[in-house]
């Protein structure tokens, strides 16, 4: 079995609501609220987990909220390495609202990061023992737009492979450092880092080839919610429909495609039956209510559903 970690350095707690209906001034009844550890990599941990692999969590955390963090990772049973910081640990809200079936979310910017806080953190990469390291979700304020790209040269240099999911100048400079196993961007994603719009399955494809051909990442997988997506090696581009479902959170549907997808690469699976995976992960998300995210039993049907059609 392979063994991931995951690199979360904007972490959260995740608290999902449900309402009748949003109301100014009135106090707002609702069940007990659902909390969650959350945050890109602490998400794919979860759900790489649920589906039979091992995850080390390696994150950063402080405050009051941060105890809070690291005893909500220890009640999902996730191994956890925790990056002590000054700042507290931001809470993201998710509000349903039943009438109207719209879900209102409510994500807070973070902590600030020190020099030294983010530097221990890149240290840890040093003493790492796995096969793939995980990188996943924003990063807090005070932290060089240059650090995934830092992280993935150090993991590189121990022959572990990295996953970048995240946008931006981050997104930017990590694929100039090159040399990833998988890249993951939603298309807006992909084409704030290509600089143009993309209007054409086949303009998509051609893109994500590039990226790939350039030595950005070995795998681009360019997700498109509704649509599916478009993965592309340096040789090839295929193309995956998602199924049609009713959702009910749209929470964690990228990081439930990423733990997928990294998880059939880890287990051998070809690229499109990985990237299938993946599809069927992100897809599973989207059927579970709150910060639920992805199945395992719902991935691995609607997988199957994907393999036959």
């Amino acid at each position: 079995m392979m063994n991931i970690a995951t690199l979360t350095l904007n972490p959260t707690i995740d608290l999902a609501y449900v309402v009748d209906k949003l109301e100014p001034t009135d106090k707002l009844r609702a069940p007990p609220q659902q909390a969650d550890p959350g945050g890109g990599g602490i998400n794919v941990a979860r759900v790489f987990v649920r589906m039979g692999g091992n995850a080390r969590c390696i994150y950063l955390s402080g405050g009051s909220t941060g105890i809070a963090l690291d005893a909500l990772l220890d009640l999902h049973q996730l191994v956890r390495e925790r990056v002590a910081i000054e700042g507290h640990t931001r809470v993201s809200t998710t509000i349903l609202e039943q009438g109207s079936g719209k879900e209102f979310r409510v994500v807070p910017a973070g902590p600030e990061v020190k020099e030294s806080e983010w530097q221990d953190c890149l240290d840890r990469i040093d003493t790492l023992q796995c096969d793939y390291l995980v990188m996943s979700g924003s990063l807090p304020r005070g932290m060089p737009t240059a650090f995934y790209a830092r992280a993935a040269t150090k993991a590189h240099r121990r022959g572990i492979r990295t996953v970048l999911d995240t946008s931006g100048a981050a997104l930017k400079e990590g694929v100039s450092a090159g040399g990833h196993e998988l890249i993951k961007p939603n298309l807006k994603e992909f084409e704030q880092l290509i600089g143009k719009g993309l209007t054409t399955p086949e303009a998509i494809g051609k893109a994500a080839q590039s990226v790939a051909r350039q030595g950005g990442a070995r795998l681009v997988a360019v997700t498109m919610g509704e649509d599916g997506g478009i993965l592309a090696s340096a040789d090839e581009v295929w193309r995956c429909e998602a199924p049609q479902v009713e959702t009910a959170s749209a929470v964690g549907a990228g990081d439930s495609f990423v733990a997928a997808m990294v998880y059939g690469l880890a287990n051998g699976r070809n690229e499109f039956d990985a990237f299938r995976l993946g599809i069927a992960g992100g897809t599973a998300a989207l059927i579970t209510a709150g910060t639920g995210l992805a199945r395992a039993e719902d991935t691995q049907g609607i997988f199957a559903q994907l393999a036959a059609g």
